[in-house]
């Protein structure tokens, strides 16, 4: 009977004041946690010594709104025709003012998060991240394609993708990003010519076209036998 009534309870998630206080309840006098462990990795931006944890905040319920919540009022809807390379339902763009060698950004055209993207959309953006992916890699100089969906800030999704420069160990791994704040401007010459490469490329590998208005190319070909095809919609 014991056994019984234990596998008919349910295990419950933290509420927000749970989660809260449970997080609390590790910090000190002042809400402020201990240095977690990946401060002390070789690839940490920040030395341990006389870093601190900022004080842990309450919930704020509700959550505030994100940016185009209200599709009438999406950045991201009304920008559907910028960027360096497009098809029928989606768009890249590339982010300027990076301290990595490129960073670029995938959007459908339409306004969708990633929770909201029908099954035919979901599965393009499965073959655009790799065939992005394989492309920014067979850049000079770029070991690895660091692929992000965050989402908190704005409602229409957006994926990032960063490029991590060959041979600087201390980039590895989910600090990129923050070394990327840190880090000086990349040449703007240079990561706009690299972002061409990427999209032409996956014209020719994917299918599209460089400009929101010109019509795709009759046959765009292939990079080399082994990159998957993809005909455009």
């Amino acid at each position: 009977m014991k056994s019984l009534c234990r596998t008919n309870l349910r295990i419950m998630a933290l509420q927000p004041d749970e989660f809260y206080d449970h997080a609390v309840a590790a910090a000190d006098s002042a809400r402020r946690l201990p240095l977690a462990r990946m401060t002390g990795w070789e690839i940490s931006p920040f030395e341990p010594d006389g870093l601190r944890v900022a004080p842990l905040r309450p919930p704020v319920l509700p959550e505030p709104a994100r940016h185009g919540e209200d599709p009438s009022d999406c950045n991201d809807c009304r920008s559907r025709d910028e960027g360096i390379w497009f098809d029928d339902h989606w768009r890249l763009a590339q982010i300027t003012g990076v301290g990595v060698p490129l960073v670029l950004m995938l959007f459908p055209r339409d306004h969708y998060d990633m929770a909201d993207l029908p099954d035919e959309l979901a599965a393009e953006l499965g073959l655009l991240n790799t065939h992005l992916v394989r492309h920014m890699q067979a850049l000079p100089h770029v070991s690895r394609a660091h692929v992000y969906r965050i989402g908190d800030g704005a409602a229409h999704l957006h994926i990032w993708f960063f490029a991590r420069p060959e041979g600087q160990a201390q980039l590895y791994g989910s600090w990129l990003v923050v070394w990327d704040d840190l880090l000086p401007e990349y040449p703007a010459d240079v990561a706009e010519a690299d972002a061409a490469i990427v999209a032409d490329a996956l014209v020719a590998s994917y299918g599209g076209r460089r400009s929101a208005t010109s019509e795709p190319p009759a046959d765009p070909g292939r990079l080399d036998q082994t990159a998957m095809t993809h005909e455009p919609r």
